[in-house]
């Protein structure tokens, strides 16, 4: 467990506090499920961005969940959330997803109808890219999302190493480099944030270069082979794969 207290966002004034926009719900068993996933550790979720329709039925966010960090060790610390207000009938639907990269949690809200302009990271809420490499790869794992299946994925919140570990599989099975590793690491003392990612043949592959990483015996991460020019992405997704490592650290 750590002893320190999570600081990825920014220390800064939270800001208004999260208004779900649900308050006059009739549907108790919704509510209780609600409340049980995301309304118990309200207080604990730091909204990253969040858009609403304008006729207020539809809301998203990407949210940081502070209670992560005293949780079992490697588990996601965003959550995307995804409103669906009937307001005739007074009830609500959501569905949520704890992920480990906000910009994973940008793409599952984009995938099912937020627009992607309108859920930008607020960029006094968190840390920043330190570079154009890590801009773009945010940016395609935002567009291209559900190219790929997220098998396992770990974060450490150390302030001395706080590194999130990702594992994907493409869905289209010609990809070249079938298997990706995404690398995000954190400066906390500068405020800001690299991502990279490395391409495996195997799951076994990319499962032990996490693995080398978290001990500190990791190598260099290989480079994703360039795509074929008559490559073209998968018709329709395919189940993620086992990717449960055989120990967490």
């Amino acid at each position: 467990m750590p002893t320190h207290e999570p600081t990825r966002p920014a220390d800064r004034d939270p800001g208004p506090l999260l208004d779900f926009r649900v308050d006059d719900n009739v549907d108790e068993q919704t509510s209780e499920a609600f409340y049980r996933l995301i309304g118990v550790n309200e207080d604990m979720l730091d909204p990253l961005a969040e858009h609403h329709s304008a006729d207020n039925t539809r809301s998203f966010y990407v949210l940081f969940d502070r209670t992560a960090t005293w949780d079992h060790p490697g588990v996601p610390q965003y959550v995307a959330l995804y409103l669906q207000r009937d307001h005739q009938r007074r009830t609500f639907r959501f569905e949520q997803a704890p992920l480990p990269l906000p910009s994973m949690a940008q793409s599952w809200l984009i995938h099912r109808g937020c627009p992607p302009e309108s859920i930008a990271l607020d960029p006094e809420r968190g840390t920043v890219p330190a570079d154009e490499a890590t801009r773009a790869l945010e940016q395609r794992l935002m567009r291209d999302g559900d190219h790929y299946a997220l098998g396992w994925s770990y974060t450490r919140d150390d302030p001395d190493d706080w590194v999130t570990l990702a594992t994907l599989r493409a869905l289209d099975e010609r990809a070249p480099s079938p298997f990706r590793v995404v690398v995000e690491e954190v400066d906390i003392q500068a405020g800001t944030h690299t991502l990279r990612e490395g391409g495996f043949e195997t799951v076994q592959e990319a499962l032990k270069w996490c693995e080398g990483r978290l001990s500190g015996t990791g190598k260099a991460l290989p480079p994703v082979k360039p795509a074929p020019s008559h490559s073209r992405p998968a018709s329709a997704p395919k189940p993620a794969p086992d990717c449960s490592p055989g120990r967490s650290r």
